[in-house]
This record gives structure tokens, sequence and C-alpha cells, in this order.
């Protein structure tokens, strides 16, 4: 288990209860002691992950061991089937997408995927989309729009691609084409921020009827790096950036940006990718039971209301 910064007091505890757990084998001598400070671990991971700044919660959201989409996939879905390429360049392998069930309901899941090594990092291009990942995900979208199929968007991703290929491809033009067939879908759209959620990378498949947060996942339209070096010209002021930024779960529910948060195991999704997952899978059900009540004119109407309204504000 890899730990952050933060969590290094919990990290120091559970090695020393780990030593002295090989030295206990067959005594029951040292018990008492290691169940204390299992105690005392669980008291102080509570009292960490209870207080997290803002910034904590971006580190959490980048936890190299966290479950990204492609581990959602295979734990919530019953026979999902990759579909591949854009039918114009190139298969992006930053956005995966395909059909699959979900407890019994037909749907086409989307999202950007982040490698675990070295070698996985590039070939998944950490996470980035060229053009061709959002042209492939508009190609999925009018798919399930065919056959009324809803679409479930899982958003992780530091942004989209921005190397000088990517923009002689049209980057720009391929978010603005997804975010103006998305706007007038007529099938349900439930989008999920599993890790990082950034500027218009995320938003070029984040567009939906209802949106949800992990607890500690972060959405943004820049990342608190990025805003530091903008604003003082340095990334040594991160921390300021996205306490500023206000993009955690928390902040964007308050701010009616979602419309909901779902809870991590203690400690973050990472601790246990099944209890995630679930979570994860119940939240979806519930969204879709709801959502395929609704005619196509309403699901658009709802959607168009929903951005409209984001940002609306008037003199005291």
């Amino acid at each position: 288990m890899q730990y952050l910064d933060f969590e290094q007091p919990i990290a120091d505890l559970e090695k020393k209860i780990e030593e002295l757990s090989e030295l206990s084998v067959g005594d029951e001598v040292l018990k008492p002691e290691i169940d204390r400070l299992k105690k005392k671990a669980d008291q102080l991971r509570k009292s960490i992950f209870n207080n997290l700044t803002r910034w904590q919660r971006v580190q959490l959201a980048r936890h190299p061991e966290r479950p990204y989409s492609l581990d959602y996939i295979d734990l919530i879905t019953d026979d999902f089937i990759e579909l591949h390429g854009d039918r114009y360049y190139a298969d992006d392998k930053a956005m995966i997408g395909g059909l699959g069930t979900i407890d019994g309901h037909s749907v086409m899941i989307i999202g950007q995927q982040k490698g675990r090594d070295t070698k996985s990092r590039q070939y998944r291009n950490f996470g980035m989309a060229n053009p061709e990942g959002y042209r492939k995900a508009f190609r999925l979208m009018e798919l399930a729009q065919k056959f009324g199929i809803p679409v479930i968007t899982l958003l992780d991703t530091p942004g989209a691609f921005p190397g000088l290929e990517a923009e002689e491809r049209g980057q720009a033009e391929a978010i603005a084409k997804n975010l103006k067939l998305m706007a007038v879908l007529e099938v349900p759209i439930i989008t999920v921020i599993i890790g990082e959620g950034a500027s218009g990378g995320a938003l070029g498949i984040g567009m939906g009827n209802e949106i949800y947060m992990m607890e500690n996942t972060w959405y943004s339209v820049i990342s608190p790096e990025s805003c530091s070096s903008i604003l003082w010209k340095t990334w040594e002021y991160k921390e300021q950036a996205a306490s500023a930024l206000k993009l955690t779960a928390k902040d964007l529910l308050e701010l009616k940006i979602i419309d909901g948060v779902i809870e991590e195991p203690l400690g973050g999704a990472h601790r246990d990718f099944r209890k995630s997952a679930d979570a994860v899978k119940a939240q979806i059900i519930k969204s879709l039971k709801k959502l395929k009540k609704k005619s196509p004119e309403k699901l658009i109407e709802q959607r168009i209301a929903k951005y409209s309204a984001m940002g609306v504000w008037q003199k005291a």
C-alpha cells in the first residue's frame, strides 16, 4: 500500500502493528498491545480523513492505486464489450467505451483510462485523450441514441492532451461537437467523476442529466498547479489555488454543479475496490430507474435547464 504524505502517521502505526504481529506468532503476550495500536490507527485514520483539505483530496484523487474506469467497468457490468476507433483517424487508448449491462440495464459506458506502470501510462497517454478519443466517444453516444441505450460516463483525466498534434487534428472542435451532441442526446446521460475531472478534457464526456462525484475526487476548469502557475508564476501555491477553486465534491454539491456525492471507503477508494464499485453501481442503478421514465424531450429539457442555471447570479 502506497501512503501519501499526510498519511505517514498511519503508515508508521501500521508498520509497528505488522512488526509486533510477526513477533507474536503463537504468543498471546503482545496481543493487547497490538489491539491497542489497531484501535489507535483506526481513530487516527478517522481523524485525518474527516478533516482533509482540498489539496489533500486532490492528492487522493491522483493516488496511483486508485481504481480506474476499467476497474469499475469490470466490477459493475456483467458482459462489457469494448468498442474501438473513431472511424476517422485512430483508436485512442486514453478513452475507452463499449456496451454492457448493469443489473439488467443495457448501457453504453465511456470513460477515461490511466495506466498503472510506465509502459501502460504511455500506452494510455496518462489518461489524456486526443481528438480521436473524443470522436470515438461521439460515435458511441450516437450509437447509444440509435438503439435507445442510456450513456454512462466515467471521468478521470488531468485534461485533454495539449500537444501540437492534438491541436492540428482539431482538439477543441472535437470537444465542442461532443458538448453540442450531449446537450440534445435523446437518451439519459449519467456522469460519475471517479478521479480527476480537469477542464474541457473532462467536460468533453461529462454533460450529464445527473452528475455524481466520488468523495475524494475533484472537478474544475483548471488544475491547482496550472492555476498557481498562472496567478503566481510558480507551482508553489497549488494548495492555496486548490482552496480558492472550490473543486471538491462537497464544494460542488453546495454550488449545485453536481447532484450528489458517492461515499468512499475510509482512506480512499483504493482501500476497497469492491466497496467503491458497489457504491457507484448503486447510484447508477438508482439514476437509471428514474431517468428511463422520462421522454427524450424531457431529458433534453432537463439537461439544458441544468446547465443554463449554472453560474446564475443576481444583485443583492
